[in-house]
């Protein structure tokens, strides 16, 4: 049986990656409301935007040197909140400077709570001696689509961003407030081998960045194809497949539903198959997915391939995370090197939705839908750096249940 702090540790950090998705989805697509709002020109409005992602980076790198002193647990606890209350700063201002301060806040908070959820849900993975990392992902998707929900309520009704976002906010910081009491730290064992892979190398080593190198290229190349979908698949419906306009809302919905089932049922197919086999399937998938949308011949198809490309690219980016915690050791080398990592998840949001307006304007766009098929299908080249058996967390790999997790400095 499982110990008891390890279950409320991964009930609570389920949580905080909801109340991620609900965060962000909230922020993302009431951008139209926040430029009407401040006045944001659509010259300067990509500025904003970038900037998000730019600093969400330095506030990942900086959670990796903070970690060394602090328990991961400390900084989930602090960040999330503040990523909660500057979004309502975002809402409530009336100047240009506000919002600029408030997505600055935002972006910094958010690097940090992406960070050191995925330092926790490594360490629980480790714990567990199974892969349960998909399950955290799916309470993000999950959370997802409930703050797209919400904002489509609001903008629906009118609503004005304070009241839109309020409501939300108060339910939620209380909430995972509370819930952070569970977060459950990892044991910091400096003699811990991870997984009991003997090829664990400490963070520092000089063959580190080598062996973190793979992973980062395969996080970029998922979050391209992320960002294609998130922000090209709409106009790519309605201009080039001939969609109405309601309709071409439909395949980003379809897309974070099948992310859904795919992520919740994912950890059942790494524990049987391995992470390797999963992560595989997953390119073939995603890849599949933007073929077919490059082809389609009606927005039906089209709707199809997006639909696809959901159930490809979610297992990618959880395993990537599970990956890097494999090949450190246990505390501050997984965690340095999940904060590491984590950079690339905002450097390929950056490069992918530019990237494809740029071909879609130079040369087609079904023909830009086939660059992120090329780079995902490069996943492939680099599925070894997932693991050989001991990733597949199951059958005669899995480790007894019932496993301690240190303090790390808090209660659990």
């Amino acid at each position: 049986m499982t110990d008891p702090r390890l279950r409320h540790g991964r009930a609570s950090l389920a949580f905080s990656f909801f109340s991620q998705g609900v965060a962000f989805a909230l922020l993302v697509t009431r951008i139209p409301a926040i430029q009407d709002r401040y006045g944001i020109s659509d010259a300067l409005l990509p500025l904003f935007l970038a900037a998000v992602p730019v600093l969400a980076g330095v506030g990942s790198v900086l959670t990796g040197r903070v970690v060394r002193r602090v328990a991961v647990s400390t900084v989930l606890r602090w960040a999330q909140p503040v990523v909660l209350l500057s979004l309502l700063g975002v809402a409530a201002g009336d100047r240009l400077w506000q919002v600029a301060v408030a997505l600055a806040v935002f972006g910094l908070a958010v690097g940090a709570l992406d960070a050191s959820m995925n330092m926790l849900g490594v360490g629980l993975q480790r714990a567990y001696g199974r892969s349960i990392m998909l399950g955290f992902h799916a309470a993000y998707s999950l959370g997802g689509i409930v703050g797209a929900s919400l904002a489509w309520a609001g903008a629906h009704w009118d609503l004005t961003l304070v009241v839109s976002y309020l409501p939300v906010v108060l339910v939620l910081v209380p909430a995972v407030a509370a819930a952070s009491r569970w977060y459950a730290d990892e044991q910091r064992c400096a003699a811990q081998v991870v997984d009991g892979d003997p090829q664990a190398q400490p963070a520092g080593s000089p063959a580190a960045f080598r062996l973190l190198l793979p992973l980062c290229l395969v996080m970029t190349f998922a979050y391209i194809g992320d960002s294609t979908v998130s922000n090209w698949s709409a106009k790519y419906l309605q201009d080039v497949l001939g969609s109405s306009e309601e309709l071409a809302t439909v395949p980003y919905n379809a897309y974070m539903v099948t992310t859904l089932v795919g992520r919740a049922v994912g950890d059942l197919g790494v524990r049987r198959f391995g992470a390797v086999a999963v992560v595989r399937c997953g390119a073939v998938l995603a890849a599949a997915g933007f073929a077919v949308v490059a082809g389609a011949p009606g927005a039906w198809v089209g709707m199809l391939g997006f639909t696809v490309l959901g159930l490809g690219l979610c297992v990618i980016v959880p395993q990537t995370f599970a990956a890097a915690g494999r090949l450190f050791p246990a505390g501050s080398g997984s965690d340095a090197a999940v904060a590491r990592l984590n950079v690339f998840n905002y450097v390929g949001f950056l490069v992918g939705s530019p990237l494809v307006g740029a071909l879609g304007d130079a040369w087609s766009y079904r023909g830009a839908m086939l660059v992120p098929m090329v780079l995902v299908l490069v996943t492939l080249v680099y599925a070894r750096s997932f693991g050989e058996g001991g990733a597949r967390y199951g059958g005669g790999h899995e480790r007894p249940r019932v496993v301690d997790v240190g303090r790390g400095g808090n209660e659990v």
